[in-house]
């Protein structure tokens, strides 16, 4: 009997390095009341599905999507492949030591 190949596919989802977080384009990105909600149900430290945000905020997928994708792109989220899941979380180590305070002034 011949061995089955699986093919286990990995996706790289792209984050700037913490070091080259701006604190400008942070702020211009969470400025938007919508995202700002979305770091503030993150900030408890768990990994939420676009599809748990989006239905928390009311949003319909593609908004969520949209907003999340920013975030991630800012610096401020981390996005996880599980599956066909992606699992988001706040950048709270790489925030606190790039910007310290900033996401305790952000989630209060």
């Amino acid at each position: 009997m011949e061995a089955m190949t699986v093919h286990v596919r990995t996706e790289k989802i792209p984050h700037p390095d913490a070091s080259a977080l701006d604190l400008a384009t942070i702020m211009r990105v969470v400025g938007d009341p919508l995202r700002l909600d979305i770091v503030r149900l993150l900030a408890d430290g768990e990994e939420r599905t676009c599809s748990d945000l989006s239905g928390q905020l009311g949003l319909p997928a593609s908004t969520g999507s949209y907003h999340m994708r920013l975030l991630r792109e800012a610096g401020v989220t981390r996005s996880r492949a599980d599956g066909t899941l992606r699992l988001i979380s706040l950048r709270r180590v790489d925030l606190d030591a790039r910007f310290p305070g900033l996401v305790d002034v952000l989630t209060r």
